[in-house]
Formats: structure tokens, sequence, C-alpha cells
């Protein structure tokens, strides 16, 4: 199986953890102002400091150019949250350094020339950090930064000078959603510095009730006050979506198993399914296999499908590109054969 689906989230309500630090180099332009030959030496320059090094690590990793794989390759790796969609689009001059269990991507020439993650399952942002921050000091030995000592790390985009970090937990929130009461965590995290947004980062949907929560400002903060205030807003997120999971069961026991049960009948018979339909009704079977409602299925066959199940990622799992209606079947397809 793909490394990058397998043991990809976490097995609670909390998928994954991401650290995302973003770095330029100093004396070179931001990436929309470089030219073709900058663009090429970066992306050799930032490849060298990790695959030739004397980290024991350098081997695990490979370099992509992403205008030297399909766009099917490159959409499926958005998917799995390996590159980020501005990657995708100015894929004639981005590149990722990816290492052997998909756990860290380097993007370069992303909207900074470095764009470095490490994403873990499960809540594991501080362990998640660590790492990042040692593979941020590997590169910085053969490279330098553009740091001020005023304002810190400099960045493309003003909200993420200082440090440079932003750091985020994707978590699975159905019965918020359901109860609408998403709305109010929307509202008051706002006021605390963390943001929500849908699976893809900003500008997407929650598909599948799975959200990402994250810092919106490093300037002025420490990486632990990042983290410390972002796992204070998780936590007590997690708590919320229990509670409400508890209020649901207590209050429409029958009803919420039935919604739960009847999402799995839709996803063992069903010969049709859009990408949202699906995501849907996966989340509901998670949930209550989260729950204890559903004990005969696995939650990581739930959590593989979740990838596998993309517009992208499914139509490379079937080695062809595929028109709207025949994703839709085969979609279907592949859910019944995995949960049946």
């Amino acid at each position: 199986m793909d490394k990058s689906v397998e043991n990809m989230f976490g097995t609670d309500i909390v998928l994954t953890s991401r650290i995302r630090i973003a770095r330029n180099l100093e004396n070179m332009p931001f990436p929309h102002k470089m030219t073709n030959e900058q663009t090429r030496k970066l992306i050799n320059e930032v490849a060298s400091s990790i695959i030739d090094s004397n980290s024991a690590i350098a081997h695990t990793f490979d370099l992509i150019k992403l205008k030297d794989i399909n766009q099917l390759e490159r959409l499926s790796l958005v998917e799995k949250h390996l590159i980020s969609m501005d990657l995708f689009k100015n894929y004639d001059k981005t590149a990722v350094l990816l290492n052997s269990d998909r756990t860290v991507s380097i993007m370069i020439n992303e909207e900074d020339h470095i764009r470095l993650q490490v994403i873990y399952p499960g809540l594991k942002i501080k362990e998640a950090y660590e790492y990042a921050s040692r593979l941020d000091d590997l590169i910085e030995e053969k490279i330098t930064y553009a740091f001020d000592s005023k304002l810190g790390y400099l960045t493309s985009c003003p909200t993420n000078i200082g440090t440079g970090l932003r750091a985020s937990v994707m978590l699975h929130l159905p019965a918020l959603t359901i109860t609408k009461n998403i709305n109010n965590i929307l509202n008051t995290v706002t006021q605390v510095g963390i943001t929500i947004r849908g699976i893809y980062g900003e500008g997407s949907n929650a598909m599948g009730n799975i959200y990402q929560i994250s810092n919106q400002v490093t300037l002025g903060l420490s990486e632990e006050d990042i983290i410390n205030n972002l796992l204070a807003v998780v936590n007590k997120i997690i708590l919320q979506e229990k509670r409400t999971r508890g209020i649901m069961l207590e209050k429409q026991g029958m009803e919420l198993e039935d919604d739960i049960y009847r999402s799995l009948g839709v996803l063992k018979y069903a010969r049709v399914l859009s990408a949202s339909e699906c995501l849907n009704l996966l989340s509901k079977v998670r949930m209550g296999i989260e729950m204890g409602i559903i004990k005969d299925i696995d939650i990581n066959k739930i959590n593989e499908l979740i990838v596998k199940v993309q517009p992208a990622t499914l139509q490379i799992i079937e080695g062809r590109e595929l028109d709207s209606r025949t994703r839709d079947i085969t979609r279907a397809k592949i859910v019944r054969k995995s949960i049946s």
C-alpha cells in the first residue's frame, strides 16, 4: 500500500498534527519575482542541503520536480496534504522533497522559498515541531536565511513574519457540524488568534466534517507560545465534540444509530457515489466507530478510504484518467469492496 495513505490519520477525533515552517534565502527575491535561472538554482541548493548532508536521514528523501510528473500525480499530492494548491498551480517552477514514509515534505518555491512541513497522525504537535526544528537546523547549516534582528524570519506574507511557524491540527467534528455548534466555535477561536479552515486549508470546504485548526500570526510569539495556545484551543474543541456526541446519544440515540447505519448501508450497496457524498457518509460511519456504535469495522479502513476516494488518488489507483460519471461508479466499487 502507498505509505502516504497507510496510517496517515489517527484513530480518534484528531486526524493529524502538522508543523509548517516558512523560510526564505538571504539576498534572493521572493518566488513570484524570481527568474527561471534563480528558480533552478534554488531548487538545487535546497535539495542539496538535505540530500548531500551527512545526516542519517539524507538517503530517505526524494526530490520531485512538479513539472516532471503528470497532473493527476500532482493533484494526488495535494489530496494527501503533501503539497499545497499554490505549489500545484505553479508546477513549472516548483519542487518538493519527500521522505520515504511521507511524514515530511519540503516545498520549494511556494509562497516562500522553503515551506518545510512535518505531519504526524494523532495529536503529536510537539513531536512534529521537534523534528521540523531539527530539519530546519540541518538546512540552515548550508543555507543563510533572510532574518531581521527585530522582526525575525522574513516571509512573503506579513502574517508569517517572526517565527515563520504555522501549527495546525486536523479534527473530525461531525457532531458539532450536525448540530451547527461549529459556527459558535468559529466565532470564538478567531478572538484568540486561531483560525478554522476546511480540509485543504485556506479557501476550502470542510468535506467529511474535517477541519484544520491553526494559528493566525507568528510575529511577537515564541514557538512554544504558538503550540501551547493551539493545544489549549484544540483540547477544548475535542471536549465539546465529545460532549455533543454524548448529548446526541442520550437524547436521540435511536435516530443517531439509524443515521449511522443508513450511511453504512449506502456505502455497502451504492453503485454511484460522488466524492462529497462519499466523504460525508464515511464521516458518519467513522463517528459510529469512534462512539462504539459500529464494532466490526476497523477505523483505519475508513481513514484509508477518506484518501483513496478523492478524485486524483482514485484515478491513480485505477491507472487511468476517468470522466466524472466513471469516477463516481469506480468510487462506489472501491468502497463496497473495502467494507462489505
